[in-house]
């Protein structure tokens, strides 16, 4: 178990006072992504792509909305149900019903479990897998073997006290860190996504129901980490992020839109997954390594500002406040 955890990013503590004047000339978070050469960015398979199309804005202005699915092994079920509902059609012509304040956007079929419906839910696909809340999370030895899992910070309980080059407080978790671009934590037994901004979950009813995929959201607010281990997270969106959180706020239960708000509820006119797009259509994006070095002066610049801005370091970072960078691809 101790082998999985080697390779601690270098995340140092407070810089010292004499220190400040070198503040003109340390790089920024951005201008350290800025200098990364090709092949310390990774290409994100176009069949973790989902491209979600919303009906136009009152001003008549596209807007579509990238999704980068959960890597193996984590969610897979639901990823699985996701491509479905995605290939089948489904997804066409739902709607976004619910955005409540400082907490998610969510969207799905507009009569399915929603407080305001009124018709008949449509008929799920055929060959959707059913999942067990033990897939929430996966346990470390599946999770992390050879796949460069890069963690912040490590509580030893039995000595009440931390270790490692990040002194920030986890509150949700005894490690956190990185994997193949998404944030996650773990404990002793396992590790699991956390609920960090732009985050794409799976809406669900109350246990044993974990949802099928048919409802989605993203986290539009202060990251509700007290939601990791209670609901799949099965990727996160990297373009598009503002025509989701900027919506109107429902005025009805959590946010939902209430019966005299119908005509707030964004429509979404399809969604397929970019691999089965048309090539000259297809969209291409690729991530930071966060597994590279370049990534750990990245982390490492976000907890310790040294730029002219600022005046005092903070000393660490939380991790959904180390935003992996993503990038999309240009074809020449």
């Amino acid at each position: 178990m101790k082998t999985i955890l080697t390779g601690l990013a270098a995340l140092a503590l407070a810089i010292p006072a004499h220190a400040q004047e070198q503040a003109a000339t340390a790089p920024s978070p951005n201008e350290i992504v800025a200098q990364a050469a090709a092949d310390e960015w990774v290409a994100i398979p176009a069949e973790d792509l989902l491209v979600m199309t919303l009906a136009p804005d009152s001003e008549g202005n596209a807007r579509q909305v990238v999704i980068q699915l959960m890597p193996a092994p984590f969610s897979q079920g639901w990823v699985h149900n996701i491509r479905l509902f995605a290939r089948s059609g489904w997804y066409d012509g739902i709607s976004v019903n619910r955005v409540q304040d400082n907490y998610v956007t969510q969207w799905g079929d507009p009569n399915y479990d929603n407080p305001e419906a009124t018709g008949e839910a449509k008929p799920l696909p055929e060959g959707l897998k059913v999942m067990g809340e033990d897939a929430y999370q996966t346990l470390r030895r599946e999770a992390l073997s050879g796949r460069g899992y890069k963690t912040y910070a490590t509580y030893h309980p039995g000595q009440q006290q931390w270790s490692g080059p990040n002194p920030t407080r986890d509150a949700y978790s005894d490690n956190q860190g990185f994997l193949e671009g998404f944030p996650f934590a773990n404990d002793a037994k396992a590790v699991w996504p956390a609920h960090c901004y732009a985050m794409v979950g799976v809406g669900r009813n109350l246990s044993p129901d974990t949802g099928s995929g048919a409802e989605l959201y993203t986290v539009i607010g202060h990251a509700p980490r007290h939601l990791d281990r209670n609901i799949a997270l099965v990727g996160r969106v990297i373009e598009g992020m503002e025509h989701l959180s900027s919506l109107p706020r429902g005025k009805g239960e959590l946010g939902f839109y209430a019966e005299f708000e119908a005509d707030k509820r964004t429509p979404i006119l399809t969604v397929r997954v970019a691999a089965d797009l048309p090539a000259g259509e297809r969209p291409a994006f690729e991530y930071l390594s966060t597994e590279g070095e370049r990534f750990a002066k990245y982390a490492e610049a976000h907890a310790n500002r040294r730029d002219a801005f600022f005046i005092v370091p903070a000393g660490g970072a939380d991790i959904c406040n180390i935003p992996v960078p993503v990038r999309r691809v240009v074809s020449e």
